[in-house]
């Protein structure tokens, strides 16, 4: 009997619960929706860790509700489980509305940069996992709790989503493909070679193994091969490759003393500034392919980078089993170069049909002032070029 008359008193603080924010706003307002449920599914906790409810007193409690408002959306019993999984997760959930933008890039109690490796730390001293998730739709919530475990992950995953502007199924490929522990993985000399404000940012540009969608793969691809099949679905070459790159070209020709050199793929970072060379090589690292991306560091920082443009970075995408040959074969190199696997994915998943973006929709993407302040640079670049070949025939 206590039982039944506890239900419903809950019934009826929910009940009020949800007629309150509706009068406050409309439950299409995501930080308003994402409140009610965390109230609704800390009621829900409670209730179970107090009074031992079960999955039948849930099941009626969401058949109440639908009842009593027909025309409202996410009173099923599945929805339910996320709600007391989201209360869970989050045990001090407030609605922050904070634009990703004006997201701490650094530790305010230390001045360091955030990175992944010291999130564990920063969700005790800076909490703004809850300022991300808040400013996700709930279907992206439901996904960082069903497939993630700690508070870590969600809130990686969380701000990534923010700043790529994902949609749930890309977020779902890139849990699946685990990025949060391909991120700054590479095998690089970065600590050696960039400034060491610089290196943390850097490193987290770059993965490994990268992922690439190819329609048609072969694992006996000549390299030609697969540069010309990652060009041809450059879109999702994009999407791997990560915020901030821009695609310059592919073969791009660079003339050194009297003979013509092609780089494999050249992109600019516009968050670092600075150009990246990739290099694909389909078989395993040798010590010669460090070389020769050196070569072709130098040479674009020599005849491409312009004067405000930071020092060209090098990525060499190939097999990499034995990481101590690498090791050895960056130490002494002076140029910045990163070393990663990858690993080539027949076909996406059919619901991801569609999510990619078009060039025009990446290039929109970096913004207008971005792109106005990238061909400026370029036009500097081919200026300056042209005044030291004046000076060189002189």
């Amino acid at each position: 009997m206590n039982t039944i008359k506890n239900y419903r008193n809950v019934f009826n603080d929910l009940k009020a619960t949800i007629k309150n924010a509706r009068l406050r706003s409309s439950l299409t307002v995501n930080t308003q929706l994402l409140q009610l449920y965390w109230q609704m599914g800390s009621v829900i906790l409670h209730q179970q860790e107090t009074e031992g409810w079960g999955t039948k007193v849930i099941d009626r409690l969401a058949a109440d509700l639908q009842s009593e408002f027909p025309d409202m959306q996410g009173l099923s019993v599945r929805n339910f489980k996320y709600m007391r999984a989201f209360a869970e997760a989050y045990p001090q959930f407030t609605i922050v509305q904070q634009p990703v933008a004006q997201l701490p890039e650094n530790n305010k109690l230390t001045g360091k940069r955030i990175v992944k490796k010291d999130l564990s730390n920063e969700l005790q001293k800076v909490q703004i996992v809850q300022q991300v998730v808040a400013q996700l739709p709930w279907g992206h919530n439901c996904t960082l709790l069903d497939k993630l475990k700690t508070n870590e992950e969600r809130w990686f995953y969380a701000l990534k989503t923010l700043e790529n502007g994902w949609s749930r199924n890309i977020l779902n490929l890139q849990i699946t493909h685990n990025l949060y522990k391909r991120q700054g993985k590479s095998i690089n000399n970065f600590k050696v070679t960039i400034p060491k404000q610089d290196s943390d940012l850097v490193n987290e540009m770059f993965k490994n193994p990268y992922f690439f969608d190819l329609i048609g793969f072969s694992e006996k691809m000549q390299e030609t091969d697969l540069e010309k099949a990652l060009v041809a679905n450059v879109t999702k070459l994009m999407l791997e490759m990560g915020k901030g790159f821009a695609f310059v070209g592919n073969q791009y020709n660079i003339k050194v003393g009297n003979r013509d050199r092609s780089l494999d793929l050249l992109f600019y970072n516009y968050r670092l500034y600075r150009f990246v060379v990739v290099e694909i090589k389909t078989g395993e690292f040798t010590p010669e392919h460090a070389g020769k991306l050196n070569f072709y560091i130098n040479a674009v920082d020599d005849l491409v980078k312009g004067k405000k443009d930071k020092r060209t970075l090098g990525l060499l995408l190939c097999r990499t089993p034995d990481q101590v040959t690498i090791r050895y074969s960056l130490q002494g190199i002076k140029t910045p170069i990163s070393v990663s696997d990858y690993n080539l994915v027949e076909k996406l998943p059919k619901d991801l049909k569609g999510e990619f973006p078009t060039i025009a929709e990446i290039e929109s993407k970096l913004g207008k002032e971005m792109k106005m302040k990238t061909n400026k640079r370029f036009k500097n670049i081919n200026k300056e070029n042209k005044i030291l070949k004046g000076d060189n025939r002189r």
